[in-house]
């Protein structure tokens, strides 16, 4: 079975991703992987040189972003923190086709433009207007979706997923499994796996990559 990562984090995510665009390219080639994925944290400034990279070496590139989005309206700077609410929530935004990549930029300058609060951040708002052509996933466990799961807010967590199922579309909207051997993905994938079957809203596994092999972990921690 032929597996793709929809979820990876270059050098380009800064101070957190620790793999090269060529070597993320080149791993996946070594792996027989059809394609790859980029999804920079907040921002798209490697998208050009990915493009390029994954053509020529023969693989389909999927270019995307994990966008940060404001829990209400992106203009809001209230200190959210001290109220227990996440200055932003993570949420994978990928290119399906041209309008899509065009969309993906509009969507991240404004997060720089009018919504930068410590992250670059946009809103349901934006995201209702520049929908088209995108493919979105849940994120990780900073994600708005499992942040309610781990709060014990089921009932939001449904809610918020039906929404982004009525914003993208039935088939393009998808429900992020992950599992790196923490205690809160294993809470957080149960109760996708049961939202998913209620919902229909189909499941991916991605493995929020930030280096590409397992010898490379220390230097990444050096990094961090």
């Amino acid at each position: 079975m032929d597996f793709v990562h929809l979820h990876t984090h270059s050098d380009y995510s800064i101070l957190d991703g620790a793999i090269t665009i060529q070597k993320l390219v080149n791993r996946a080639v070594d792996l027989g992987m059809p394609a790859v994925a980029l999804t920079d944290h907040g921002n798209m400034f490697g998208a050009i040189e990915f493009y390029q990279s994954a053509k020529k070496a023969g693989i389909k590139p999927i270019i995307g972003e994990e966008f940060y989005v404001a829990p209400g309206s992106r203009f809001t700077r209230e200190a959210a923190r001290d109220s227990g609410e996440e200055v932003a929530y993570h949420l994978i935004l990928l290119a399906k086709n041209n309008a899509g990549y065009k969309n993906l930029m509009k969507l991240s300058s404004i997060g720089y433009t009018e919504g930068f609060y410590y992250k670059p951040r946009i809103d349901m708002e934006v995201l209702e207007k520049y929908s088209e052509g995108i493919i979105a996933a849940s994120a990780c466990i900073s994600g708005q979706i499992p942040v309610n799961i781990l709060k014990g807010k089921i009932k939001e967590a449904r809610e918020l997923a039906g929404r982004y199922k009525e914003l993208f579309g039935k088939d393009s909207f998808y429900l992020e499994m992950q599992y790196h051997g923490l205690k809160e993905q294993e809470i957080v994938n149960r109760e996708l796996v049961k939202m998913s079957a209620e919902l229909d809203i189909p499941l991916i596994a991605s493995n929020d990559a930030h280096y590409v092999n397992r010898e490379d972990a220390y230097s990444h921690e050096v990094l961090l």
